[in-house]
């Protein structure tokens, strides 16, 4: 920290946030100010996965833009340090929300909330990837046909019974991928896992602080995002939650065609004809996901509730999946 931080004062004080993150995370404070501190979880990994050089490098290019993002300090890749690659970022003091229905909040105040997710999102997919030098961040082109490719591959490999649902998409996205997807001029930075918890928002204002998380971005297609947010409109999942059932009259939440609107007018689109496409992705993705969880929760022998939890999500997000795609 002394070699390496900028204002660092000593007398270093350290402490791991709870949560679920892939890469542990810290509290870090020297005399004067407070730091974030991302590693690599300790053992053998993916040779893809947990890359904390990726999310330091997108981020420090991203300071630079109209996204919010932490001040990014220093990057470590000498394991001998703390044991794995690390980097240390500004520590953003703010509000996360949790449940997307945000229950803390008056109408007026939720409707800004989601204002604000709109137009974030819109800035990250308009960030100049020449100028910032993020244009070798990933493959310019074909990203969903691959995404989908990678999500069936780790689905089946921890498939652990026949859900016809699934079937029915794993047959069914890879033939009907939008036109437009294949070709280089649809890529954007993307975040990968972009939704309201991902956010730090300003202590008492419905301002975005700091997007984090972005262990999963990389160059694709930007209605993948969209799509990833907007899935919340069609569930209502397990600790999350969800919109499906909302009164958005009385809640003052945009409903999914006015957030959406939003977007497009902020980034220029005339519309997202292909939506629903994107959106049974995004949730094929997130029950390949569950599966992982749920495989993983019978070799570790988890508590049955838990593995059950995952287990009942997969079938009932790829139902969902085969509604929004008309098929099933």
């Amino acid at each position: 920290m002394s070699d390496n931080v900028e204002g660092y004062s000593g007398s270093l004080q350290v402490a791991q946030f709870k949560g679920g993150q892939s890469n542990p995370t810290y509290w870090l404070a020297d005399r004067e100010r407070q730091y974030a501190l991302r590693k690599k979880p300790p053992g053998k990994l993916l040779q893809s996965a947990h890359a904390v050089d990726r999310e330091y490098r997108v981020m420090r290019a991203l300071g630079r833009t109209d996204v919010p993002t932490a001040k990014m300090y220093a990057l470590c890749e000498d394991d001998s340090v703390i044991g794995t690659s690390f980097f240390v970022m500004e520590y953003v003091q703010g509000r996360i929300f949790w449940n997307v229905q945000l229950p803390d909040l008056e109408p007026e105040e939720r409707r800004a909330i989601y204002e604000e997710l709109a137009r974030v999102l819109a800035a990250i997919h308009s960030v100049n990837l020449d100028a910032v030098g993020l244009s070798d961040y990933g493959r310019p082109d074909a990203y969903v046909a691959r995404q989908v490719k990678r999500w069936t591959k780790q689905y089946l490999a921890s498939q652990t019974a026949n859900v016809e649902p699934m079937n029915t998409l794993i047959e069914w996205l890879p033939v009907n991928i939008p036109d437009d997807e294949a070709t280089a001029t649809a890529t954007a930075l993307v975040h990968g896992d972009y939704r309201l918890d991902n956010l730090i928002f300003h202590p008492t204002e419905p301002r975005t602080l700091a997007v984090i998380d972005w262990e999963l971005s990389t160059l694709g297609h930007p209605l993948s995002d969209l799509a990833y947010t907007c899935m919340l409109y069609d569930v209502m999942l397990p600790k999350i939650g969800g919109l499906a059932g909302v009164n958005f009259q009385q809640t003052g939440i945009p409903p999914e065609e006015t957030f959406v609107a939003r977007y497009c007018e902020l980034v220029g689109r005339d519309g997202v004809p292909d939506l629903n496409y994107y959106k049974a992705f995004s949730i094929f993705r997130l029950a390949a996901i569950a599966q992982g969880v749920y495989k993983r929760s019978l070799d570790g022998n988890a508590s049955s509730t838990e593995a059950a939890m995952f287990g009942a999500a997969v079938p009932h997000l790829a139902g969902i999946g085969c509604r929004l795609a008309g098929i099933g």
